[in-house]
C-alpha cells in the first residue's frame, strides 16, 4: 500500500521527534487535528505508528498486518461484485420500488437498449415519494442519476482502487 504525501510527512515527523502529539503534528503541518484524524487512523491501523494515550504517536515501522493490506489491494472487483438488477427508463417509480425490494438490493440500474443510462437508489425513491409525486405515473427515468454522474468499475479493476475513486 502506498502512503499519501501527507502520511509520509507524518511518519517522518514522528520518526524524528517521537513521541509526538496530534496537536504538535497539526501545528507542524499547518492543518487542524481533525484534518489529520483519517491519516493517523490509517497509519495506526497498518502498524506504521502507535498511539499512546497522554503520550503521543510513536513510530513502529511496518507491522505484520501490512501483508493483509497488500492482499486486500489484490482483490478484483469481479471477485466480489454481484449481478446488476436493471429496469428500463419507462418503468414507473412504483414498479421500480417493488422490484427493488423483491430483489433485496439498494440500487437499481437503468438501461436503455442494453446500455447503462443511470441509477436510482432507495434514497432517490424516498425523496420522490415524500415529494408528493404520483409514483404510479412518473417513469423512473425522471428521478434517476444520469450516466455522467456515475462512477463505473470493471471486473479487472482492483476493488481498493475503485473504492478510492468513490
Amino acid at each position: 500500500m502506498q502512503l499519501s504525501p501527507r502520511q509520509e510527512q507524518i511518519v517522518k515527523i514522528v520518526k524524528e521527534g517521537q513521541p509526538v502529539t496530534s496537536e504538535a503534528l497539526a501545528e507542524k503541518l499547518g492543518v487542524t487535528r481533525a484534518a489529520l484524524r483519517a491519516d493517523l487512523a490509517i497509519l495506526t491501523m497498518i502498524g506504521m505508528l502507535d498511539a499512546r494515550p497522554k503520550v503521543g504517536y510513536v513510530y513502529l515501522g511496518k507491522a505484520h498486518n501490512t501483508r493483509i493490506l497488500e492482499n486486500i489491494s489484490k482483490v478484483l472487483v469481479g471477485e466480489i461484485m454481484s449481478k446488476p438488477v436493471t429496469v428500463t427508463e419507462e418503468t414507473t417509480v412504483y414498479d421500480a420500488i417493488v422490484f427493488l425490494f423483491l430483489n433485496d438490493v439498494g440500487t437499481l440500474f437503468i438501461e436503455s437498449n442494453g446500455i447503462l443510462v443511470g441509477a436510482v437508489s432507495r434514497k432517490d425513491f424516498l425523496k420522490n415519494a415524500i415529494g408528493g409525486t404520483d409514483i404510479h405515473k412518473v417513469p423512473v427515468g425522471v428521478i434517476m442519476t444520469r450516466m455522467p454522474n456515475i462512477i463505473c468499475g470493471y471486473a479487472e479493476d482492483s476493488a481498493y482502487s475503485l473504492a478510492k475513486k468513490l
